[in-house]
């Protein structure tokens, strides 16, 4: 059994986490629900029963094996390292530890042996983690020369006030009422906005360099470009992605689309719904809430020619890109105690 806290147990990856924990049948004996100051003190349903919820302290750690943080990069940079010196795993939501060199980013299909020893794993950008579970076969088998991500982002990738901005706005719309904004930089309603996160030197947004950086790292190799543009969508939960490479090896030469498709149904995580003659590709509604990420409309791209291939997938925000992935890495940790 594992003494398990939770910091940002009311918000929607913190939630999640919950659900996963159970799914997973994780066997956690103690359970600590962390939130605010406001909240501290209420009563909060979760699958392992009614618990109260807690404000968080490190004596309250105490006696936790791991501690999943679901908050901002400023608590994790204070109380991380102090978690960690208490011996206790921490799993970081957000993105105060992904680029540094000493602390791993992972998804556990594809780098579980980075763990190691740390105390501190950081969980990668909702946006990478889907990116890097659809790719990652395909570059095992054929190499990478560049890589191209269009990316399609639902609301939920700003939280539950995201999603609820998406229902209220979109309420307002329809009843002929005025569109605020207040979460997005614009109404998001029947919408979308190019722009996730702060712009950077290079005028691409930190949204899309964090896909650069963290596919790098993640992969344990920088030798090939990537570039990303990320755009806000009026969905609810689940992110979608098309994605292009140049391959290292000719894809024709080397088995073709049939052994693409027979690499994705292989890999573990991905679901292929690739039969566009039969309307079956990857849609938001149908990647919520749901563990794997969907792969389709795999064809040959006619920039790359025989060394291209273009494919889209979705894979839900807040569980493959998130929870999921946190109580993933958690598995690992508690596979080697």
């Amino acid at each position: 059994m594992a003494n398990i806290g939770i910091a940002g147990a009311t918000g929607a990856v913190g939630i999640e986490i919950l659900n996963v924990l159970a799914r997973k049948e994780i066997p956690v004996g103690e359970l600590k629900l962390f939130s605010s100051a406001r909240s501290a003190g209420k009563k909060q349903a979760t699958p392992f029963g009614e618990h109260i919820l807690e404000e968080f302290s490190l004596d309250a750690c105490e006696n936790l094996d791991i501690i999943f943080l679901a908050v901002g990069g400023d608590f994790s940079r204070e109380y991380a390292p102090q978690l960690a010196e208490k011996g206790i795993t921490v799993i970081d939501n957000s993105s105060a530890f992904r680029y540094d060199e000493n602390i791993p980013l992972v998804v556990p299909s594809i780098n579980a042996e980075a763990i190691g020893n740390s105390k501190i794993i950081a969980n990668p950008n909702c946006t990478t983690a889907i990116l890097a579970m659809a790719l990652y076969p395909i570059y095992k088998e054929f190499g990478l020369k560049k890589l191209i991500v269009s990316t399609y982002q639902a609301t939920s990738g700003a939280g539950n006030p995201g999603m609820q901005e998406l229902l209220d706005e979109s309420k307002n719309y329809l009843d002929g009422k005025p569109v605020g904004n207040n979460i997005f930089a614009h109404p998001i309603p029947f919408n979308l906005i190019p722009h996730i996160d702060v712009p950077q030197e290079n005028d691409y947004t930190k949204e899309e360099m964090k896909v650069t950086w963290e596919t790098h790292k993640i992969f344990n190799d920088n030798s090939f470009p990537i570039s990303c543009t990320a755009v806000r969508i009026p969905t609810l939960r689940a992110h979608s992605e098309t994605i292009v490479i140049e391959t290292e090896k000719n894809i024709d030469e080397n088995g073709g689309i049939e052994k693409i498709r027979e690499l994705l149904q292989q890999s573990s995580g991905v679901h292929l719904q690739d039969d566009i003659r039969n309307n079956i590709y990857p849609m938001p509604l149908n990647a919520s809430e749901v563990y794997d990420v969907q792969v389709g409309r795999i064809r040959k791209n006619l920039v790359f020619g025989d060394f291209g291939l273009e494919f889209f997938v979705c894979g839900d925000q807040l569980l493959r890109g998130a929870a999921l992935n946190s109580v993933e890495i958690a598995e690992v940790v508690l596979s080697e105690r």
